[in-house]
């Protein structure tokens, strides 16, 4: 592979898969299951996804290949294991490439009516898309830098909400909202996880990275730090502008309406477009470096453990997911794996945090790499954060788990004998 990418691209890379569409609508579901004690829980939920961060940043300081969680849960528990959670996260890629395919045709209806349905909804899903996977096949530089631009263009419209807005915040109103009802903490528990999920994906094309053991841990706590800093603002500003926010369909283009008018709606609306855009842009380029990794160990057909002989990408892996996912699309049929990704990501969290005590003993870390503080305080407290998160999931969704690991244990023992594998180290 094709060492590409800076730390700098890489550090845009990871803040564009985080924050997505759910900023734009987290202010009205936050607020509806906390009241104004949502602010506060959204720093709260930030420190707790740090611990899971620390791990992904030491885990990915040993490796320089592509792969992420299935790369070490891989070299810490063995092949089985490592199968499973790639197999689980590359199924969670897939059907967020068919969801968030879906989800800017209905974004983009709020600006053109005719992608909400028929012909311009087809248009509307399928164009960005393959548009998406021909930048990602052309390089990964091209689509690290069409990452970057597209996170910038998603950031920009909350740092003006934020800049303007702060100073039409009432105080009062920001710190008396009542939750809509008492509802599920459970619910409110995931819902502020899934804000900040998408790291994860960060090292998943280590292997394009120019100094992936050094980048991969400094764009990850950075990301962490921006994005922590960035929803609880907005998190602030739409409690304190915006009355009755509990109700609010588009809370933010309502709150920006209330404060920069009819320009600052449509700059959001804009704005929470692009976001989805820009996640499914990182979600192309990541998605199928699982595949690869899983292919190049013999898991699949060797066809996807292929690199482009002149742009160095995984083709045929980019374009098979692109192949499953527009059907999927198209169909709506998506929504099924959708309900795997709670426990795909819960997989690659806990997988994650428990295989960082194990590679500190099965493998040297390199001379100046990253290393979390405490001992094994941090992965512990980490991994136990992952079984409060599993137990806060709703049943379809542990239903759907199991179903998905039960065909992974089929899956797996179809895996082609050692001298079959493609050699490409």
């Amino acid at each position: 592979m094709r060492r590409a990418v800076s730390r700098w691209e890489l550090v845009g890379f990871s803040i564009n898969d985080v924050i997505g569409s759910g900023v734009y609508l987290l202010p009205a579901a936050a607020a509806a299951n906390l009241g104004s004690a949502s602010t506060g829980a959204v720093v709260l939920a930030g420190l707790a996804v740090l611990l899971l961060v620390l791990c992904f940043a030491e885990a990915a300081s040993y490796f320089d290949k592509p792969g992420s969680a299935y790369l070490y849960t891989r070299e810490a528990f063995g092949e089985l294991v490592g199968f499973q959670v790639g197999w689980m996260t590359w199924l969670a890629r897939v059907a967020s490439v068919a969801s968030l395919s879906v989800g800017f045709s209905r974004a983009l209806g709020y600006l053109w009516p005719g992608a909400n349905a028929g012909f311009g909804q087809s248009l509307a899903i399928a164009i960005p898309l393959l548009a998406l996977t021909a930048i990602n096949v052309v390089g990964v530089k091209s689509g690290a830098r069409t990452a970057v631009f597209l996170a910038i263009t998603k950031t920009v419209p909350l740092l003006i909400f934020i800049g303007v807005g702060i100073f039409f915040v009432s105080a009062p109103l920001a710190t008396s909202v009542e939750p809509k009802s008492t509802g599920s903490l459970g619910s409110a528990v995931l819902l502020l996880l899934f804000a900040y999920a998408g790291f994860e994906n960060t090292a998943a094309p280590a292997g394009e990275f120019k100094n992936p053991r050094r980048d991969v841990p400094f764009a990850l706590i950075v990301q962490i730090g921006v994005v922590t800093l960035i929803y609880t603002a907005v998190q602030w500003v739409a409690l304190g502008t915006l009355p009755g926010v509990v109700d609010a369909k588009t809370p933010l283009a309502d709150a920006a309406a209330t404060f920069l008018g009819g320009w600052g709606g449509l700059m959001m609306t804009v704005g929470g477009a692009l976001s989805i855009l820009g996640t499914n842009s990182n979600t192309v380029l990541a998605g199928p470096r699982y595949l690869y990794a899983l292919a190049r160990d013999g898991f699949g057909p060797a066809v996807l453990a292929t690199l482009h002989p002149r742009f160095r990408t995984p083709t045929a892996a980019i374009l098979v997911q692109t192949g499953i996912a527009l059907p999927l699309a198209f169909s709506g049929s998506f929504e099924v794996l959708a309900t795997l990704s709670v426990v795909a990501r819960l997989a690659t969290y806990f997988g994650t945090a428990v295989a960082v005590p194990v590679l500190r003993r099965k493998l040297q870390q390199p001379a100046n790499a990253f290393r979390i503080p405490g001992g094994p305080v941090i992965p512990i407290a980490a991994a136990s954060l992952c079984v409060v998160f599993a137990l806060s999931a709703e049943r379809k969704n542990l239903v759907a788990g199991a179903i998905a690991l039960a065909v992974g244990f089929v899956l797996y023992r179809f895996q082609r004998r050692p001298a079959e594998k493609v050699a490409l180290e």
